[in-house]
Parts: C-alpha cells; structure tokens; sequence
C-alpha cells in the first residue's frame, strides 16, 4: 500500500514542485473517461499488438490512468510503477522481458499478477519540459520492439499531450455545446466569491449517468455520443438562464444554481433525473434510455471554494450510485467539516509514523489554517495520528484524522 522506511532515499521527480503545478494546470486528475484519451489506449494496442495499452498521469503519490485498454484497475501506486522511470529519464524505456530487467525484475506486477512481461513507455511532455504523465503499453508475453514500434509510442505520446492542451484551452466542449471543465469552473469561482461577499444562497448539482461504459459498449461510441449531446440539450432546456452548466469529463456533469438553497437545489435536481429518465435516444431498437444519479450540496460561505463545493456533490452522487443509482442524494458531512480558508494545492506529502521508522507517500490536495485533505493509493494502514511532511514547504505538522475513505484522510493540525 506504500508503507516504507524511513530514509533519505525516496523517489524525488516525483515531489518536484514545478513539476507538480504543471500538472495542476490540466486540471485532469480524477476526471471520468473521455474518447480522445480512449482511442489512444486503444490505438497503442492495435498499432502495437499488445494486450494493454495506457495513456497516465503521475502526481505525487500514484500513476493514475486516464485511460487504460486492457487492465481493469485506475491506478497503481507510484512506487510499483514501470513509469515513474521516465521521470528521471524521459527517455522512452523499452523493457522486452521484465524478469531480466533488474530494474523491475522484483516488481509486484512482474512476480504476481497481471505478470508483467513487456513494457514500452514515452513521457507526456509539457511544452515548458515538465514530464507529467506517460503512454505506456504493457504485454504478459516477452516481445521485441524496434524503432517503428518506439516511434509510434511517442507519436502517440505526443497527440495525447496536443489533447490536454487542446482539453486545457477550450472553454466550450466540442460535443456537447456546453462549458468544458476549466470554463464552468473558472465562471463558477466568480459565483462562489459573490455568493460568499453577500452570503447568498448557491448550490451545485453533480450529475452522472448511470452505466454509461455500457451504452458505448452496446451500440458504439457514436451512439454514446448522441446520448450524451441529447442530456445536454436536454438539462440546457430544464435550467434557468442564471445556471451555470458544465461537462466535467466523460459522462460527469455539474450544474451551479445561484440564490438557491439545498432544498430548492434538490428539487431541481429531481426534476432533471426524471427528464432524463423519459429520454429516448433515436437510431436503435427499442430506442436507448438511460438514467442519471445526481449529488446536491450547497456552499459554506465560511470553508468552501470551487473545488470543495464540486468535491462535496461528487461525494453526495456517490452516495446515490452505492444507493442503487437513478436518485438524487444531499452531501452529509462525515466526521469534522472544514470551517476554514481552504486553499487548492497539488504537494507531495509524506506521512510519517511509527516513531519516525515508516513513510507513506501522499498528494496534498488541499490546505486550510488548522488542516489539509491527502490522497493516498490506501488508507488502509495509516493510523489515526501522524507527522504530515511537505518537503517543498520545508514544513511538518502533527496531525489527527478527523474523516478517511478508502483513498482519502482529512486530517487536523494538532
């Protein structure tokens, strides 16, 4: 899960803060599954003619997959991870039989399952020469690659990099009409600061639609398409002209509901769940209908901002996903709420325990005066209290938790 001694020796690229706020730019992580970034998993694969292919990004804790063809899980911890390589080197690394490889011959992924044998990877380069991510592509049998092969993976590399630029730039998504992520949350910021200056009433609606990977599986991804370009027009018709509505990624959208309280906002939010549940997607038979689940949660004028609102209805959408989909659900707080000036970071983090002899490594995501929210691959071993290190910040705090879920601590500077 991460766990190590303690030592001098951890694996720095990772931690560079240049490196980190470069990343932070794209606004990327954790967002759902988009087409441009998939067909490139796909591509790697079918160019390649290797069973797994990955287009990833590496923050400071884990190399997280934007998109991955071929491997059902997200991300892998970033110490047991073939491309945190190309962070000292972006070289591309070309690895025709893991087990011969001292570099990766002991790795967890090499000795237990998948089994890996074959790997390839090529860094996603920043146009200021920050290495951000990878595409990598990964096979359980011994393989060779020559310079073709080599030069496709960075051809590849590189459309993926054009791809979050172009993600980065555009404030109207190309699909779907409405605004991209970094429009919707750049207007949204402007509605948070007005909202808290007069102290009015906002809220924010995270929509999803429920088992949409099945959609495109069924009937192809220019049926998915049409579907969601007709949920867009129409939550568009439902709203009113002082909404703000916006495509987060994939199939994840979010809508901001000025001078209006939780209890209006969940009204509004049942009324879109029941338009889109009566909505028929022409061009099959029976036409396709899907469902959405929805999370409501309204601004703390004194502890919230952009993210921490967003992040607070992403974890009510959750809730009505684990509550049997197609419902709306209000965030709830879980433990101690932040009554705080919360600040938005990527930072390496280290938490530090067991009489200073164990490390495990994090991303700080978030500070505030008195705490911080960490990410982590697994909270699982962590304990209750610890030193928080942030070696950027030449910083450490002693630290409680006060909320944990299976990959995220909120944690109290004691």
């Amino acid at each position: 899960m991460g766990l190590a001694l303690l030592t001098d020796e951890a694996f720095e690229p990772a931690a560079d803060h240049q490196r980190l706020a470069a990343l932070e730019r794209y606004d990327v992580l954790d967002t759902g599954r988009e087409e441009a970034f998939d067909r490139i998993a796909r591509l790697i694969k079918l160019a390649l003619g290797v069973e797994v292919g990955i287009v990833s990004l590496m923050d400071a804790h884990r190399q997280w997959y934007k998109a991955v063809d071929g491997f059902s899980t997200d991300e892998v911890p970033l110490q047991s991870a073939f491309c945190k390589h190309l962070l000292v080197d972006p070289t591309p690394i070309v690895v025709p039989d893991a087990t011969l490889d001292e570099r990766f011959r002991d790795n967890p992924y090499v000795k237990g399952d998948p089994h890996v044998r074959f790997y390839a990877g090529a860094p996603l380069t920043t146009s200021d020469g920050f290495h951000i991510g990878s595409v990598c592509a990964i096979d359980s049998a011994v393989r060779s690659f020559g310079p073709r092969e080599k030069a496709i993976l960075t051809e590849l590399a590189h459309v993926a990099m054009n791809e979050l630029e172009l993600r980065r730039l555009a404030a109207t998504d190309a699909l779907t009409g409405v605004s991209s992520r970094r429009a919707f949350k750049d207007e949204a910021g402007k509605f948070v600061a007005l909202a808290r200056r007069h102290r009015s009433a906002l809220s924010c609606i995270a929509l999803d639609l429920d088992h949409f990977k099945s959609v495109n599986d069924t009937y192809g991804h220019a049926a998915g398409d049409q579907v969601l370009a007709a949920v867009s027009r129409l939550v568009g018709e439902q709203l009113r002209r002082t909404d703000l509505f916006g495509r987060l990624g994939g199939e994840e959208f979010a809508v901001l509901l000025p001078h209006t309280d939780q209890h209006r906002a969940w009204e509004a939010a049942e009324k879109l769940r029941a338009a889109i549940r009566t909505l028929k997607i022409p061009g099959s038979h029976p036409p396709i209908a899907v469902s959405a689940s929805l999370g409501i949660a309204s601004l703390d004028p004194v502890g919230d901002d952009v993210d921490s609102l967003l992040q607070k209805a992403d974890e009510a959408l959750y809730a009505a996903k684990r509550g049997g989909r197609n419902r709306s659900a209000v965030w709830q707080p879980a433990g101690t709420t932040v009554q705080a000036e919360r600040r938005r970071v990527l930072k390496a983090g280290r938490l530090i325990f067991m009489n200073r002899h164990a490390v495990a490594d994090c991303t700080v995501r978030a500070l505030w005066e008195n705490g911080a929210e960490l990410l982590l691959s697994s909270t699982r071993d962590i304990p209750d209290a610890f030193t928080l290190q942030i070696r950027s910040d030449a910083v450490e705090w002693a630290c409680e938790v006060t909320g944990r879920t299976e990959q995220r601590l909120i944690v109290r500077f004691v």
